[in-house]
C-alpha cells in the first residue's frame, strides 16, 4: 500500500495503475506499508532510488543502517509495536530523504505512525519538506514510546502493590508464580523499548549532522530536542529495568521464604512428634521382662507420657520464637 501525503497533511493515495511519470510537487512525504513488489518498483521509478525491501531491513547489518547515497539520505530504524498486547515485537522502518521528500517503508504498524497521521492535518502548518517531515513523525515516535513507559510504570506500581501490600491476605497457593509471568512480560517489552530507543539514538546522532536538517535551525532545533527527549527516555527505561529486576529478585525472594516456612513447619512437626514416637517405640517391644507391661497404670502412663513429651517441645519452640 502506497499512502502519500502533502504539506497539507491531506493523503492522496497512490497506484501503480495510475502511470505518473513524476510525483505532484506538493508530496513531502510517502509511506510504504507492506508495499508489493510492483509498488516498490513504482515508488523506485518515481523517485529514482532503489527502496528496501523486506529482506533487505530484516538482513542490514547495524553498521550500514545509516548511510548517504548519490545525494539521498538512508536510515532504518527499529521500533516498538503491539506494545499494549501480550506479545511486544520490534520491527525495521526505513527512512529515506530523498530529493526534499520522505519516503518510508515498512511491514508493521507501530501505533506511532497511526497517531502522527491523525494529529498531522492538525500540524501541517509548519511541514515546509521531507526533513521537518520526519523531524515530526520522530518526535510522535518518541512520544509514543514515553507513553508505553508511562502505562508499564503503571502496571509495575498495581503488581508491586499486589505483591507486597496484600502479603497478609489469603492468596492463592500459585499466586506468586503467575506473578512472575507479568514481571517476565513487562521485562520484556521494557527491553524492546530500550533496543527502540538505542536504535534511535544513533538515527538522531546520525541525522543531525545531515546537512540538510544542520543548516535549517528550525529542524535542527527540533532533532536537538526529540535526540534529548530519547536520551531521557533511554535513562528512565533504564531505571524502570531495574526496578523490575528488583521486583523479580523480591517475588523469588518471597517464594523461597514461603517454602521455607513450609518446610519449617514439616521440621517442628516432625521434632515435637519424635519424642512420643521414641516412647511408642520402647512400649512397642515384646520383650518378656518390661516391668511396666505389668502395670495396671502402664498404659495411661504411657499415653500421657507421650503427650507431654509433644507439648513440653511445643512450647519450648514457641519461648523460643521459632514459631
Amino acid at each position: 500500500m502506497i499512502n502519500a501525503y502533502s504539506a497539507s497533511g491531506a493523503p492522496k493515495p497512490l497506484s501503480p495503475s495510475d502511470q505518473l511519470e513524476r510525483l505532484p510537487d506538493d508530496i513531502v512525504w510517502l509511506d510504504l506499508l507492506s508495499p508489493t513488489a510492483q509498488e516498490d518498483a513504482y515508488v523506485e521509478k518515481l523517485l529514482g532510488i532503489e527502496v528496501p525491501t523486506r529482506d533487505d531491513l530484516k538482513d542490514i547489518e547495524p553498521s550500514s543502517r545509516l548511510y548517504i547515497e548519490k545525494g539521498s539520505v538512508f536510515m532504518t530504524a527499529s521500533l516498538v509495536y503491539r506494545a499494549d498486547g501480550p506479545d511486544p515485537q520490534l520491527t525495521d522502518v526505513a527512512f529515506i530523504m530523498t530529493g526534499g521528500r520522505l519516503l518510508t517503508v515498512r511491514y508493521a504498524e507501530p501505533k506511532s505512525f497511526q497517531l502522527f497521521i491523525a494529529a498531522l492535518a492538525r500540524s501541517s502548518a509548519d511541514v515546509r519538506d521531507g526533513e521537518t517531515m520526519l523531524c515530526k513523525l520522530l518526535e510522535t515516535i518518541a512520544d509514543r514510546t514515553a507513553e508505553i513507559l508511562e502505562h508499564t510504570v503503571d502496571h509495575i506500581d498495581r503488581l508491586s502493590a499486589d505483591i507486597f501490600r496484600n502479603r497478609g491476605s489469603r492468596r492463592p497457593p500459585r499466586f506468586l508464580e503467575d506473578k512472575l509471568a507479568d514481571i517476565a512480560e513487562f521485562h520484556r517489552l521494557v527491553g524492546k523499548v530500550r533496543d527502540s530507543l538505542g536504535s534511535l539514538s544513533r538515527l538522531l546522532t546520525f541525522l543531525q549532522n545531515v546537512p540538510s536538517i544542520r543548516d535549517d535551525k528550525k529542524d535542527d532545533s527540533l532533532c536537538r530536542t526529540v535526540a534529548h527527549d530519547v536520551e531521557t527516555l533511554s535513562e528512565h527505561a533504564a531505571f524502570i529495568a531495574g526496578n523490575i529486576a528488583f521486583l523479580l529478585d523480591a517475588s523469588l525472594g518471597l517464594i523461597n521464604v514461603e517454602q521455607n516456612a513450609i518446610i519449617k513447619i514439616f521440621s517442628i512437626a516432625s521434632v515435637v512428634f519424635l519424642p512420643p514416637t521414641l516412647v511408642a517405640s520402647i512400649y512397642g517391644m515384646n520383650f518378656h521382662f518390661m516391668p511396666e507391661l505389668e502395670w495396671h497404670l502402664g498404659y495411661p502412663l504411657a499415653i500421657m507420657g507421650m503427650i507431654m513429651s509433644a507439648i513440653i517441645p511445643f512450647f519450648i519452640f514457641r519461648w523460643k520464637g521459632w514459631l
